[in-house]
């Protein structure tokens, strides 16, 4: 079995677009919640609070024919990716095209604007705005086959549309083909657009928040007072390589991946089950052959929804009782959804190596059903350890639990 690092990352969020605009709105208690004015022309909606990315510009140098077919959920995956290349010394290296190379990434769906297009044809039978592009923009792979053309990729193409986990599938699968020597180098990770439409997924479950005037209040996660989640985008790579390879090339280390485990509920498509949520943890500590007492950090899944909150606390709690500090970066950011497990594993390879970790924003007293745990809030706070693990949990019941591990 071959050994995994991560020697690139880069993210585009809600609060920053790279570490130090990050971990300075995060060290502020600064959330990218705010009110969408423009959401008030939808007749139904409740809803009112977005986490948009506020300050992505796609780069000059992306010609016309590259952006045809890319939405935004494409943009955000290739420009991260673009990025995460840069900062593992690979861009522009012959490796690229060499088949050695593949990607695992993901989004909840493609972009919602090609979706209108094929829904103006159904509803008004007539194909006026549909071109050639309309499909590869809306279609569920339309992040990781734009990266894959765009920078002319030849390996394996895994494709991770698993709603909230397809981040971190995406990361999962490219570890595990790395790891099994499949491949020698996998752009992973996850992206998603903001849109009206996907905030009326939950809100149609009566799972958003509807502090609209307050948006700096929400989202809640764990809270009491909490009222449900808000929904942002963003897009996240991390560029993991083959232990060998990376010490070959000489570049910077940032983490060593060690654990992963996925599994699903088999029994309800939007009721989460604490049980499969436990076992998920327990498979990514035995893939590391760790113990519990080993994880010095946990990035919470943290929706903020009463019976996410309630079975995700309660089956960490039943893991790791309540000696592992824990905080949901959810609570800044909003839920984007495709690209929060990698938005989160990042978050939590830089605060491991900075020796610092972030409160939960909002949790200002914890939910007496959620379960017994070591939660950080108020203010970060600073933790020496040598592992971290990610936690994320979607519709559908599918579960995964990353683990990483600090570089030394």
């Amino acid at each position: 079995m071959k050994r995994v690092v991560v020697t690139g990352m880069a993210g585009v969020s809600p609060i920053g677009n790279d570490w130090e605009s990050v971990s300075r709105r995060l060290k502020a208690m600064e959330t990218g919640i705010t009110r969408m004015s423009d959401w008030d022309m939808y007749e139904g909606l409740n809803t009112r609070l977005g986490a948009p990315v506020t300050d992505f510009e796609i780069p000059s140098h992306y010609t016309r024919k590259q952006l045809r077919s890319m939405g935004r959920v494409a943009q955000l995956g290739v420009y991260s990716t673009e990025r995460a290349l840069i900062d593992a010394g690979l861009l522009g290296d012959e490796l690229l095209q060499s088949g050695k190379v593949g990607v695992a990434y993901g989004s909840s769906a493609g972009d919602t604007a090609a979706f209108g297009e094929f829904g103006n044809m159904i509803l008004n039978r007539s194909s006026d705005g549909l071109n050639a592009n309309s499909y590869i923009k809306m279609m569920a792979h339309t992040a990781p086959v734009n990266i894959g053309v765009h920078f002319g990729l030849r390996g394996r193409v895994i494709t991770t549309s698993s709603a909230c986990t397809s981040g971190s599938q995406g990361i999962g699968y490219a570890y595990e083909t790395i790891k099994n020597g499949l491949q020698q180098v996998m752009i992973a990770g996850g992206s998603e657009g903001l849109c009206a439409t996907e905030a009326a997924v939950f809100d149609t479950l009566y799972a958003t928040s509807v502090r609209n005037d307050e948006p700096h209040l929400s989202p809640r996660p764990f809270d009491r007072d909490r009222d449900g989640l808000v929904i942002g985008e963003g897009g996240c790579t991390l560029i993991l390589e083959e232990l060998e390879s990376a010490l070959s090339r000489g570049v910077n280390i940032y983490a060593e991946v060690v654990g992963f485990g996925t599994n699903s509920d088999g029994s309800h498509v939007t009721q989460p089950s604490e049980q499969t949520m436990e076992t998920t943890i327990r498979l990514a500590l035995q893939d590391a052959q760790l113990n519990k007492e080993d994880i010095g950090y946990i990035s919470a899944h943290g929706t903020a929804t009463d019976r996410g909150d309630i079975a995700e606390s309660k089956a960490t709690a039943a893991v790791f009782g309540n000696k592992t500090p824990i905080s949901a970066l959810k609570s800044f950011t909003g839920h984007t959804l495709g690209a929060c497990g990698a938005l989160e594993a990042w978050t939590s390879i830089e605060m491991m190596n900075n020796g610092w970790f972030h409160a939960t924003a909002n949790l200002e007293n914890v939910d007496l059903q959620c379960g017994d745990l070591d939660y950080i809030t108020h203010e970060g706070r600073r933790i020496a350890i040598d592992y971290v693990m990610s936690n994320n949990f979607a519709f559908g019941g599918i579960n995964t639990s990353l683990i990483f591990k600090r570089w030394t």
